[in-house]
């Protein structure tokens, strides 16, 4: 068992080269976040207010249009005008039941989650599949309208976008923007997304006092109507008059319940409130509905006095048709429009980035339920959910596109969505007070009932009304959507019952045992792939390897065995005729015969190359990956694939024989050629002896520590409590002599022996959190760094690495721990656990210290716990710091 932190982080300025796409990443979105840094902040109310409020109050800015749209196109003409208040007056009704409703919510569930989680507690998973749905499609056409009801905004005050190509391009670069900005790690947790909310709220509320003022002293004006490009139909039928007042009347009722949208945003983020929270939430959620209603009220109250009537276009709204007869073409008239104008279109676009948070969060949510694809849960490059953030900037998107970014074409998409989640909300509350009878659960069943019972009428006269529209489609989506997830959910439980935890079993499996070993090296050529193909076979360690080739055409067996036998691999290569070439079939036959013997475990090694992502899948076939699929399905038998990067591999060999080169160049030292293969990567054919292996350096040998007065040798006579005998250096090939640095090759690592390894300091490739948590040592302790000779020491330090490591019969366990000048490892005989000794904490010993590969140790030290360890453990010092600890492990010998 063994913790450690990543290579990137242990290595320091010698991690591994980067991709192109990473470098491309990092310079588009930053520096990556570590964990530590994932914090939430705590909102109060008043910033609560301006940062969670966007999206529900600036629907205010297109509610009454939405109304009046549906009147005036039902042929009612100047009698819409009169016509809006009381269809307000009903809708204002139904805000008043749906955040009663929520009050509930946010006092009872305080988790994020909104009514997806009232759905999930009170009616199961499957059915909280619904409220699911619903909220998916409305954070999806939430971006469209708000962003087209924005960009419509900026148009009505510059007249030279008033186009409506224009208007959906730049629409759809406003998402674009947001996707960006929030895969950079945009927090709405803050003041700058809380100033639109206010600014709005203020300029409208002194747009409809001015307004109320103005009517009152008679200097108020009203618009004529109608006018050219102004929604406008021949009055129905006197037959038919009594139907189609009504339906023209639900569907105006229809159209104002967007005004609703966004109430539900408070209960998707309960938990980012200061405590309490549920209080402080069901406060924000009364006064969001507060605002929202006075704002719609007004609003509702000046197009009824001014008769401001909507476009086809869009544009002007009506909002700024208000603003402009309100305060007049005076200087002060036109400042206050314009700031009207820009405080709608900031608000708007800021509630449009609300559902950039909400989405991926809800996503992860229902995948964390295994309805969703998993990779919705994981954080990416700076701790966002980047896959949900995509997803819903490619939706609204193409959503966008295909509405030409008309509000009036997005609302029948809108509020079924919304609407069914308030059902569901309500509803499930109603249950959760029936079924626990708190003290006045009369009360809130009816109002929850109430809610519930509106919201799903509501949603009934969408799809009725707007059926035609575009409903149908939502329904379609809910239709397909819902069983969908409850498919993928069953999928993911049977992967899951196949593919149980060892932990979830009452006796863990006993692992096999194989009298014999039997590798498989199936090859098409003999190149460097094939080479480290079978150098990793070795390493396994088989009774029985056996190369193997199926063949196809026989002028290329021939070839392969001519090369074969000139590379002399000590491998014995065996063709074996495909005549249907049905490669995959017939390694499945060869495996499965050997397989079926009993006590033999057989391996298949496939070696793969790898080329560039897409040239790669155009110009070669996937043949390693169909034989293992059907070699891993064979009882005792497993299929390996040894990926060989073929650009990196060549760059690598170009390198190493220009050093050759070098090296045999006139004055450098060409006797003395360097014999050793660079790690992980293979000879080249002819450079490995048959049936040899590498034979260890004269460094620790494998299965073996530090001797006493030299170290520590496990299994042989190390017992706990002998320690390092101060005043013996360690000798030539186990450590470093006092005053002398490791020679290159004998255990030590170049230039480390007396010298802290430290990073340069402002290193501008280096990740800052690389260093984040090495400390500085404090006066009484002494630095690890300068440690380089045998005797006695108290260190401190993070732990960056804790391993569990087998010695004969025993254990040790062996913490690795780093300060701001080296790193060094603590041996505990005999212990697989210590409570407190993990990854991150910060810990001090005291005891003998030996020298081994250069690298101080300390065998069973007395320990004091310092502070516990964060989420993400701190990186060894040094720029060799990865690779020195990685060459003093004993191979073979971690679990």
């Amino acid at each position: 068992m063994a913790m450690r932190n990543t290579r990137r982080l242990l290595g320091g300025a010698q991690a591994m080269p980067e991709g192109a796409g990473y470098s491309i990443k990092r310079r588009l979105l930053g520096p990556p976040l570590v964990n530590e840094e994932l914090g939430e902040q705590r909102l109060s109310k008043r910033l609560a207010l301006g940062v969670l409020a966007p999206d529900g109050i600036s629907s205010s800015a297109y509610g009454t249009e939405e109304i009046l749209i549906e009147l005036l196109r039902g042929g009612l003409a100047i009698t819409a005008f009169t016509l809006i208040l009381p269809l307000t007056g009903v809708v204002l009704f139904v805000m008043a039941l749906v955040v009663l409703s929520y009050r509930e919510v946010v006092s009872v569930y305080t988790r994020a989650g909104g009514s997806y989680v009232v759905a999930r507690e009170n009616f199961g998973p499957r059915v909280a599949q619904v409220a699911a749905v619903a909220l998916l499609i409305d954070y999806v056409v939430t971006v469209a309208v708000q962003v087209a009801a924005g960009t419509a905004a900026v148009a009505s005050a510059w007249p030279a976008i008033d186009n409506q190509t224009t208007i959906t391009l730049i629409s759809i670069g406003i998402v674009i923007l947001m996707c960006y900005g929030n895969l950079r790690g945009i927090r709405e947790a803050g003041r700058a997304f809380a100033v639109p909310t206010y600014l709005f709220t203020a300029t409208v509320t002194i747009m409809i006092v001015v307004g109320l003022v103005r009517q009152a002293l008679g200097t108020l004006g009203h618009y004529h109507y109608p006018v050219p490009g102004q929604y406008t139909h021949a009055p129905a039928d006197s037959r038919l008059i009594a139907f189609a007042m009504v339906f023209v009347l639900l569907k105006a009722f229809a159209n104002g319940g967007s005004s609703l949208t966004g109430i539900e945003a408070v209960s998707n983020a309960v938990s980012a409130f200061k405590p309490p929270e549920g209080i402080n939430a069901r406060r924000v959620l009364v006064t969001e509905g507060v605002i929202l209603g006075s704002l719609v009220a007004g609003i509702s109250w000046l197009a009824h006095v001014t008769h401001a009537a909507p476009y086809m276009s869009g544009v002007p709204t009506v909002i700024s048709q208000e603003a402009r007869i309100v305060f007049g073409h005076s200087v002060f008239g036109n400042g206050m429009w314009i700031l009207v104008q820009a405080a709608t279109a900031l608000i708007l676009y800021t509630g449009g980035n609300t559902s950039f948070n909400g989405f991926p969060f809800l996503a992860s949510f229902v995948a964390e339920d295994a309805f969703l694809p998993r990779w919705l849960t994981k954080r990416g490059h700076r701790l966002v959910f980047s896959n949900g953030i995509v997803v819903l900037a490619v939706l609204s998107s193409v959503l966008l596109a295909a509405t030409q970014a008309k509000v009036n074409n997005l609302v029948p998409f809108y509020a079924i969505g919304v609407f069914t989640a308030f059902t569901m909300a309500g509803f499930g509350m109603a249950k959760y007070h029936h079924r626990v009878r708190e003290s006045a659960w009369r009360r809130r069943v009816v109002i929850n009932f109430s809610a519930g019972v509106t919201s799903l009428i509501i949603v009934l006269i969408f799809v009725v009304v707007k059926f035609a529209e575009g409903a149908w489609l939502v329904v379609v989506l809910f239709m397909v959507g819902v069983p969908t997830l409850i498919r993928l959910n069953r999928e993911y439980k049977m992967e899951a019952d196949v593919l149980q935890r060892i932990g979830s079993r009452n006796r863990p499996p006993e692992p096999p045992t194989y009298a014999r070993r039997s590798v498989y090296v199936f090859v098409d050529d003999c190149d460097l792939a094939t080479l480290a193909a079978l150098r990793y076979a070795r390493s396994l360690r088989p009774t029985t390897l056996r190369a193997v080739h199926f063949v196809i055409d026989s002028a290329q067996a021939d070839t392969l065995r001519q090369t074969w036998m000139r590379a002399n691999t000590g491998v014995v290569l065996d063709f074996i005729d495909c005549p249907d070439r049905r490669i995959a079939r017939a390694a499945a036959e060869l495996v499965d015969d050997e397989a079926s013997v009993p006590g033999v475990g057989v391996t298949a090694i496939l070696p793969r190359r790898s080329y560039s992502p897409l040239l790669g899948r155009l110009l070669h076939d996937r043949t390693a990956d169909k034989i293992a699929g059907v070699v891993s399905r064979i009882p005792h038998a497993a299929a390996t694939i040894v990926p060989f990067d073929v650009r990196s591999r060549v760059e690598r060999l170009q390198e190493r024989h220009a050093r050759a080169a070098t090296e045999r160049a006139p004055g450098a030292e060409a006797d003395q050629p360097e014999s050793a293969s660079q790690p992980g990567f293979p000879d080249q054919p002819g450079h490995e002896k048959p049936g040899t292996a590498e034979k260890p350096g004269p460094g620790v040998q494998p299965g073996h520590g530090v001797q006493p007065g030299h170290g520590v040798q496990p299994g042989h006579g190390a017992q706990p409590g002998h320690g390092v005998q101060p005043g013996h250096a360690a000798q030539p090939g186990h450590g470093v002599q006092p005053g002398h640095a490791a020679q290159p090759g004998h255990g030590g690592v170049p230039g480390s022996a007396g010298k802290p390894a430290l990073t340069p300091a402002g290193d501008a490739d280096a990740d800052t959190a690389a260093n984040a948590d090495r400390p500085i040592p404090s006066q009484g302790v002494n630095a690890i760094g300068s440690l380089t000779k045998p005797g006695r020491a108290t260190v401190e330090g993070r732990i960056y690495a804790v391993e569990i490591r087998p010695v004969e019969r025993n254990t040790v366990l062996a913490a690795e721990i780093a300060d701001s000048t080296g790193q060094l490892t603590a041996l505990f005989y005999g212990r697989s656990h210590i409570p407190g000794l993990d990854c991150g904490a910060r810990i001090r010993f005291r005891g003998p210290v030996g020298i081994q590969d250069g690298e101080p140790v300390m065998i069973n030290p007395a320990y004091e716990l310092l502070a516990h360890g964060p989420a993400n453990p701190p990186g060894a010092a040094g720029p060799e710091g990865g690779k020195a600890r990685r060459n003093r492990r004993n191979p073979g010998k971690e679990t």
